[in-house]
């Protein structure tokens, strides 16, 4: 898969779903959006901002004219998930935008988001574009169990704040499978891997493992991954489950052998896996990671 293209999702019983890799830190399939072709057509998160036109061009290639879109569902709005929200919105004239109610106001006002996110992610702020604000009229609110009915698709909002708490998990009946936005990690198809995503400020364990125990009581056949694209549930969630304590404890060793948050950062940084996204997002994506679960396990001290 190469950045800009469309592909069709073959994978269990999907059907009418198509993701396109947007290009997102220049890491080749590391940014999944979804295309349903349904009655009333959707698209499942919308990437960074400054990625939309890769969006666009996709509902081209599927048939679907930017003004005939109707749905554009957010999972939560972190900016790799929702930064592209308001292009695209401006560009599809015709779309709801669709988003947990604790998220809501960040699509309306980015300011704050966008702010918070520079501070977090660092030199990897010039990769995202600025995200432009989401007319209040044009979004609908969601809370858990509500529906966005497509008409031959439905998209079921499940509320999952494990690891932000504006984000939701769709669930799709028709071709049993779930969006799982971030709360099922990531996974890569070229290793068979899943990988924890514990970004700072709002990750808890206890959130997330709740939140991947809702997925396997789901028991979906088809993993619609928001990093790296669709996959066979297998035994994925079973997998997320293991190795998220597993992380999260050898974080905080390494802080109690350490005494030094930053030392901790720089450790486990030092040792980031680069083959699966290139050296500089891996090391990146450690740094994050890693001061997510210090966040964590701070807010348990208290």
């Amino acid at each position: 898969m190469a950045i800009g293209d469309v592909y069709e999702v073959t994978v269990g019983s999907c059907t009418d779903v198509h993701y396109v890799d947007t290009g997102m830190y220049d890491v080749p399939e590391y940014g999944s959006v979804y295309v349903v072709d349904a009655e009333r057509p959707a698209v499942v998160d919308t990437g960074i901002g400054a990625r939309h036109e890769n969006i666009v061009a996709a509902l081209e290639s599927v048939g679907i004219a930017p003004e005939d879109l109707e749905v554009i569902a957010v999972t939560h709005v972190h900016l790799d998930h929702a930064g592209g929200a308001g292009y695209l919105a401006e560009a599809c004239p015709n779309a709801t935008v669709y988003v947990h109610e604790m998220g809501s106001r960040h699509l309306v006002d980015p300011e704050r988001l966008w702010e918070g996110t520079k501070h977090a992610v660092g030199d990897q702020i010039q990769y995202y574009g600025e995200p432009k604000p989401v007319p209040e009229a044009r979004i609908e609110e969601l809370t858990d169990g509500d529906v966005i009915d497509l008409g031959d698709h439905e998209l079921r909002a499940l509320h999952a704040p494990g690891h932000a708490p504006h984000q939701v998990v769709f669930h799709d009946p028709a071709i049993d499978a779930v969006f799982t936005a971030d709360a099922a990690g990531i996974y890569t198809p070229s290793t068979d891997e899943v990988h924890v995503t514990t970004p700072p400020i709002n990750f808890t364990l206890e959130g997330a493992l709740d939140d991947v125990a809702m997925l396997q009581d789901l028991d979906p056949e088809t993993l619609l991954y928001g990093h790296y694209g669709p996959a066979l549930a297998g035994d994925k969630l079973e997998t997320y489950a293991e190795i998220l304590p597993e992380w999260v404890e050898s974080v905080a060793q390494k802080r109690a052998e350490l005494e030094d948050d930053e030392a901790v950062v720089d450790y486990f940084v030092e040792r980031a896996d680069a083959d699966v996204w290139g050296e500089r997002k891996g090391r990146a994506e450690a740094r994050l990671n890693v001061r997510g679960v210090l966040v964590a396990l701070d807010n348990r001290e208290e």
